[in-house]
């Protein structure tokens, strides 16, 4: 029986994906450089450090990596805290309660920063039903490596074959897979680019999932 569920956050909880690009893409422009939009789609599911790692040796960029974060995250903040309309997935809120009301323990694993995910959990009040948050600026390396959802099974206390994970992403998939976790891929109208055929499952929307159907999965 399935007793942890570990979620993505950015295009599972919450789309902030737009959010993110358009911080990027306005970076992007300010430092004179092109990232067309098949190499960002590789970048989702990894952590900003790593995809500024990536991009400062790809185009040789001058400056510290921390302080082109700095800059990204300055206007990621300013367009969340304008954006009035923001909100949860469609459906997303109802399973998180349907899960908790059933006491299957909910654990957070995210490439997103601290103070992103803080940002998140804040303003939609979501602190009480997530046992653990996870960042993925904890990690050396992000997704598609391993390690953050090792860690999130850890600090949950459960077997991996009692954990499901709910990724968007093609490198978030491929993690969950390498930690050896059954994985539902989320399929939205922002993960077209996202290859999921990894993925154990696969939903378009989450009212194709309650407590009940989760708690019954038997990972082989």
């Amino acid at each position: 029986m399935i007793r942890t569920v570990i979620f993505d956050m950015d295009g599972v909880v919450i789309d902030t994906e737009p959010i993110h690009r358009n911080a990027f893409f306005t970076h992007f422009e300010e430092l004179g450089i092109h990232i067309p939009d098949d190499l960002y789609a590789t970048f989702l599911g990894s952590s900003t450090r790593n995809m500024y790692q990536r991009i400062k040796r790809t185009f040789e960029l001058q400056g510290d990596v921390e302080d082109l974060m700095k800059r990204k995250r300055e206007l990621f903040n300013k367009q969340f805290d304008e954006d009035a309309s923001l909100d949860l997935l469609p459906g997303v809120r109802r399973l998180i309660e349907d899960l908790h009301q059933h006491g299957v323990q909910l654990v957070l694993a995210s490439s997103a920063s601290k103070a992103t995910i803080n940002r998140v959990f804040k303003r939609f009040e979501l602190y009480s039903y997530f046992s653990h948050l996870v960042s993925g600026e904890d990690f050396t390396e992000s997704k598609p490596n391993p390690a953050i959802f090792n860690h999130a099974a850890d600090l949950a206390q459960t077997p991996k074959n009692e954990c499901i994970i709910i990724e968007d992403s093609t490198n978030g998939i491929a993690a969950a897979k390498a930690a050896g976790i059954y994985c539902i891929g989320y399929a939205s109208e922002h993960s077209v680019l996202q290859d999921l055929h990894l993925a154990d499952q696969v939903i378009k929307h989450f009212d194709e999932l309650d407590a009940e159907k989760i708690m019954a999965i038997a990972p082989e």
